[in-house]
């Protein structure tokens, strides 16, 4: 196929990356340790960590867990908010020969349930705020090895007694739990002091994280990522990120803002370990819906690259006090997860002078698989170029490639995309093209110079009277109606036309009246895409990372 996006690339962004720098993800980790040893590494709640006390950390973390018998290839549970125990859990597991399993710490006891078991996860590292969740199921799956952490464990002596104490006891924020056997973090740590981390020889193919779905399609589903996969995504988004990088000092660490969970895989490749690669410090946000503590952690710091979700840029925007901060050094603001709107955009650029660059992937890829160039300076729409080493093809319903102009499915093809799904081999081969393309289940259009439009989830589009209606579009036009703070639509069931779109708002001004919306929309919006129905929350459904979950409000409508 014609790679027509590389000649749109910016000046220093090569056309493929090299895999093999690394032989495995320790070998990144283990390389960065030495080289930027007595750099921070992570920051949070005033503590900071070395690169150094993290290879500490982590080595006896590690050999703790070899202490209980796993075998290489084993799967170990981390289930965090980004506190300073989840970036060392990560370097431990893998150390150690072993699979991250990421899980989201909000799970409900059945979605828990149902990944440990799918997982196979035989031990699980859990801060105790949620671990009354792992006890309601613990009976039902596979894990031996419990570690507790607790908010306070590695803050200091007096400061982290104090925080457990405020955590525990003054908001009540530790459910009362009960797990036999149940190692502390710090215990954890104090016996693997004592013992040795054995090496473990690891390559390309060995299965580095079971980073699971977000369920928004279906069950949740484990994509297989090996260390390969994840080393070529970090390198990718190096590459990609030259250009601006290159603006900074030389020789001075660059500072990333990881207000993504952890546990989320954008920010597992593009905070933890491109940061890592970089001999980065990574700022940890362990409530990043805190808008106002956030805020007040980033008046501590100039940051360089800040990757973020939509619905949170637009938060820190609404915040008071965040159009005050020092943004002299911002030179990398992604965004990802879902559509970047317009006018949160163009916002964010007249507050801090940069560019939200919208990128998409999955988890699937790792998860970056195309993204506008970092030497943009306005709002383009689109979801970017593929990135170096990824082939981008838009195919119709039989699977064949259609030419630049016209809408089909997303395909992806390069070094980041997943190895299959665990243990569902039909579930792969339903993604998968024999020439080796995974299908997004995203509709998209590529133009002439290579740049990809998402139009939307094959799922999410609404058939009002035989024409296509895409939610993207819908909500990017009330969005920037200036007294709307968040929307969503949805198609529901009509007489009619077979489906009318339905429209949800948070008001950022309260005296917003439905009247007023429809005059806007009447305005903007082609008839047979206008909401019919508008309904005004205080909140909408949202994934821990933010991202508005339009199948919980089909869910409602449904039930109702």
């Amino acid at each position: 196929m014609e790679k027509i996006w590389l000649k749109s690339y910016p000046q220093g962004v090569p056309a493929a990356i090299d895999c093999n720098q690394y032989a495995s993800l320790t070998h990144l980790l283990e390389e960065a340790f030495e080289k930027y040893a007595a750099r921070d590494a992570y920051a949070c709640m005033g503590t900071h960590l070395t690169y150094a006390d993290v290879d500490t950390l982590s080595r006896r973390l590690g050999a703790w867990l070899q202490g209980r018998g796993l075998k290489k290839g084993d799967r170990v549970a981390l289930m965090m908010p980004n506190v300073l125990q989840y970036p060392i859990a990560i370097a431990a597991v893998l150390r150690a020969g072993y699979t991250v399993v990421n899980v989201n710490p909000l799970y409900t006891p059945r979605e828990l349930e149902h990944q440990l078991n799918d997982s196979g996860a035989k031990a699980i590292v859990i801060l105790e705020n949620f671990a009354t969740t792992l006890q309601q199921v613990l009976s039902r799956t596979s894990v031996k090895h419990i570690v507790v952490a607790s908010m306070g464990d590695l803050l200091g002596g007096v400061k982290g007694m104090l925080v457990n104490f405020a955590v525990r006891k003054v908001k009540k924020m530790v459910p009362a739990y009960t797990l036999p056997g149940a190692v502390p973090f710090n215990k954890a740590l104090a016996e693997g002091a004592r013992a040795s981390l054995k090496r473990v020889r690891l390559n390309h193919d060995d299965i580095a994280f079971l980073q699971y779905t977000g369920g928004t399609t279906g069950v949740s589903k484990g994509a297989v990522l090996t260390h390969r996969n994840v080393i070529a995504n970090m390198l990718q988004n190096e590459a990609w990120s030259q250009p601006a990088l290159k603006k900074l000092p030389p020789n001075e660490a660059q500072t990333i803002v990881c207000a993504l969970p952890l546990y989320h895989v954008l920010a597992l490749t593009a905070c933890c370990l491109f940061g890592a690669r970089a001999g980065a410090m990574n700022i940890l946000i362990p409530n990043p819906r805190d808008m106002a503590g956030f805020v007040k952690e980033l008046g501590k710091y100039k940051v360089n690259i800040f990757p973020g979700v939509n619905t949170l840029y637009n938060g820190l925007l609404n915040t008071p006090g965040f159009d005050r901060l020092d943004f002299s050094m911002l030179k990398v603001c992604i965004g990802g997860g879902m559509a970047v709107q317009k006018a949160v955009n163009d916002k964010w650029l007249k507050t801090t002078g940069c560019v939200i660059l919208e990128g998409y992937g999955l988890s699937e890829t790792s998860p970056v698989a195309t993204c506008n160039p970092v030497d943009a300076t306005a709002y383009s729409g689109s979801i970017g170029l593929p990135i170096s080493s990824t082939e981008i093809a838009i195919l119709d319903d039989d699977g064949l490639q259609l030419p630049p102009g016209l809408p089909g499915e997303i395909a992806i093809r390069g070094p980041q995309v997943m190895a299959g799904y665990w243990k569902r081999p039909d579930e792969t081969a339903k993604v998968m093209t024999p020439d080796g393309f995974f299908k997004s289940g995203d509709v998209g259009v590529m133009d002439e110079r290579g740049y990809v439009r998402i139009v939307d989830r094959k799922k999410d589009m609404i058939l009002v009277s035989g024409f296509n209606v895409y939610p993207n579009e819908v909500e990017a036009v009330i969005a920037a109606h200036p007294g709307v703070l968040e929307c969503a639509c949805i198609g529901v069931p009509d007489a009619n036309s077979g489906e009318a779109v339905k429209l949800f708002v948070v008001r950022k001004d309260p005296s917003l009246t439905t009247q007023q919306l429809t005059e806007y929309c009447k305005a903007q919006l082609t008839g047979y895409k206008k909401p019919k129905y508008i309904e005004f929350r205080d909140a909408l459904p949202k994934t821990n990372v933010g991202k508005i979950l339009r199948r919980e409000l089909r869910d409602e409508k449904k039930a109702a």
